[in-house]
Parts: structure tokens; C-alpha cells; sequence
């Protein structure tokens, strides 16, 4: 089986556009959105939105949850400022995609325990399954306000 992964972290609002929202942020996003750039009735994309995303697919979804709050985290006053705003929602969004053909293979590497003994990989082991939050990065996204999204596709 092969899977592709990534995580980004999202600001999007219906009314405020994402050049707003870099200003007010003072940080500039991987990727933004103009709401009804595409569409305008009904508008596509929905809203406007400001991303900054992992661009490692290939690392753990651990891994890429850490890359990504770590670059968020110097403006977390900001954050916290701009989350009392009722017109804004954020989000961690982690996606992962089963099957993907360009994903990565499942590895059958051998694993060495901490008293030495040789365990062998199984098929349905692969190795960016299973992620985790700590609690330092829970607390830090309970107090932006920040929701977390995972969506899984097969």
C-alpha cells in the first residue's frame, strides 16, 4: 500500500480577505486563497483562506505537525488576537490519502528493540500510520481557538 500525507495549518473567513490576515499576522502564508476567485455565484473557493503547510509529505504526520506549529508558534500573540475575531476559523487539517500511487511504499524494514532483539515488519504495518498531538501542542491549539480537521481517503 502506498500513502501520501500532509498537514497544514489554515486561517479562512467568508469576509476577511487572507492579504488581511498576513498583514495582521506580520508572517506570510505557503498558500492563499480569494474567496470567489475561481466562481463568483456561488463563490469558489467558499471563503478566503491563508495556509502555511509541511511540504515534507513523506515525514510522519508527527514530524509534519511539529514542522508546522513550530513556524506558527513566534506569533501566537498574534494568533490569539486575531482568533477573538468572530469572522475568522482555524484549523490544523491533516489529510491522508490510501492508495495514492504516488505515495510512499510500505517498507518491511527489520526493528531493533531497546534489548537487542530483531523484530520483522508485517504487511498492514506501514510506517506513516498512527500520529499523535502532545500536550504542549493540544494546549497550544486550544488556546488559538484552533479546531483540527483529519480526513482519511481511500
Amino acid at each position: 500500500m502506498k500513502i501520501s500525507q500532509r498537514v497544514y495549518f489554515d486561517i479562512s473567513s467568508e469576509t476577511m480577505p487572507a492579504a488581511d490576515v498576513t498583514a495582521r499576522l506580520g508572517a506570510e502564508p505557503d498558500r492563499l486563497q480569494v474567496r470567489g476567485s475561481r466562481r463568483t455565484q456561488p463563490p469558489v473557493p467558499a471563503l478566503h483562506s491563508w495556509s502555511v503547510q509541511c511540504q515534507e509529505r513523506e515525514m510522519a504526520l508527527d514530524a509534519q505537525i511539529g514542522t508546522v506549529l513550530a513556524r506558527i508558534e513566534p506569533i501566537h500573540q498574534r494568533l490569539l488576537d486575531l482568533a477573538a475575531s468572530s469572522t475568522v476559523a482555524l484549523r490544523l487539517v491533516i489529510v491522508r490519502y490510501f492508495d495514492d500511487p504516488d505515495g510512499d511504499e510500505e517498507r518491511f524494514d527489520a526493528v531493533v528493540t531497546g534489548d537487542g532483539k530483531l523484530l520483522e515488519r508485517l504487511p498492514g504495518q506501514h510506517q506513516l500510520l498512527g500520529w499523535s498531538l502532545t500536550c504542549e501542542q493540544l494546549s497550544f491549539l486550544a488556546s488559538i481557538r484552533c479546531s483540527i480537521w483529519a480526513d482519511g481517503y481511500g
